[in-house]
């Protein structure tokens, strides 16, 4: 009997082979989620010293409500997480932030409590996270998406220029109420179309930047 005919060798092919893509995944998403919360941490020490740095007309974005939420949605957006991640993954890195501008004003000699915009970062960050991962989207979830983040640019864009423009000039806020007011027109363009979700996002900018307009200085003191 030819007894290595029936000799079979190890083979990768069932549940282990099917295993590896979805552990690469996983391990992928483990990664961009581990820059993202470092990343917070860095930009939020560097907004610190940036304060020190930046040209008058920029030095808003390093102190602004505007500044941590733009940061926020970029690299929620550059993860590429949605739903319950990004919720979660938007308090984490608006936190983040806070505790690194923290940081590094100490290690300026500046005194800074978290306490305050760590409680705002918790509370708004899943939402901020949220709109920021629909804004990948398309239809009704892309309409939200644009109305929260637009509304959070256009209604600190309204907060500046009503209460601190006199001490900070008008350029940052009059910019980033424009880049709110742009954002609405290339999601309108380029992935809402349709006229109710375009009218939706339109109407949920404004309540959104109303909202702020009215909460923003009770929050900032």
């Amino acid at each position: 009997m030819n007894t290595a005919a029936m000799t079979t060798s190890p083979t990768t092919t069932g549940p282990t082979a099917a295993r590896t893509p979805a552990t690469t995944l996983r391990t992928g998403k483990a990664l961009r989620v581990g820059v993202v919360l470092a990343a917070s941490v860095l930009l939020g020490g560097l907004t610190s010293w940036a304060q020190g740095v930046l040209p008058q007309q920029a030095a808003p974005f390093a102190n602004s409500a505007s500044g941590w939420a733009v940061l926020t949605v970029a690299l929620v957006v550059l993860s590429r997480t949605g739903g319950w991640r990004a919720a979660a993954l938007g308090a984490a890195s608006f936190v983040l932030l806070v505790l690194g501008y923290t940081a590094a004003s100490h290690l300026r000699g500046l005194a800074y409590s978290p306490v305050l915009w760590g409680t705002v970062g918790l509370v708004t960050g899943p939402f901020v996270g949220l709109a920021a991962a629909w804004l990948r989207t398309t239809g009704r979830t892309a309409a939200l998406g644009t109305a929260a983040v637009a509304g959070i640019l256009v209604g600190d864009g309204v907060f500046g220029l009503t209460h601190v423009a006199d001490t900070t000039g008008v350029t940052y806020w009059v910019t980033i109420g424009a880049a709110g007011v742009a954002l609405l027109v290339g999601m309108a363009v380029r992935r809402l179309r349709e006229r109710g979700t375009v009218l939706l996002a339109t109407v949920g900018t404004l309540a959104a930047a109303a909202a702020l307009v009215v909460v923003l200085p009770r929050v900032a003191g």
